[in-house]
């Protein structure tokens, strides 16, 4: 659903990956699939750090040409990024978006921006409803024998 591409290149013994989506990345692996999985690791770091700095997040591809390495990004990140971003590009603060879903702790707002919480889909629902941006996923659904 959320793809960044990464390039790898042989250095010395190890696979070196970075990100032209993402500067700051920069990590390696043994082996060319593990060098996927540190990069992927590698970008989500990195769009915690700019959640956190309040700098923009690249926005991802929504699917691969094929050619290069990709890495997808786990729903969760996916979906916390885009109501950051949204945020952003509306001018809201936490602040401001606590007061539009009428939360009452600021610690429920601040774990809708932790990559690592498992927050509720319904929580991540209601932020988008808030937001003016309703959250709908396009899965294939097969018809009834």
């Amino acid at each position: 659903m959320a793809w960044y591409k990464l390039a790898i290149q042989p250095d010395g013994d190890v696979w070196l990956v970075t990100s032209d989506d993402f500067p700051e990345v920069v990590s390696f692996g043994q082996t060319q699939e593990e060098a996927c999985r540190n990069g992927r690791n590698a970008i989500e770091e990195a769009i915690a750090a700019r959640i956190a700095e309040g700098e923009d997040i690249p926005f991802p591809l929504q699917e691969t040409n094929g050619n290069g390495r990709y890495v997808e990004v786990p729903m969760m990140v996916y979906l916390k990024s885009a109501i950051y971003m949204i945020m952003r590009e509306k001018g809201m603060t936490r602040a401001d978006l606590q007061r539009t879903l009428g939360w009452p702790h600021r610690e429920q707002i601040d774990r809708l921006f932790k990559l690592d919480h498992q927050t509720k889909l319904s929580a991540i629902e209601e932020a988008f409803k808030a937001l003016g941006a309703p959250l709908r996923i396009d899965v294939p659904f097969p018809n009834a024998a």
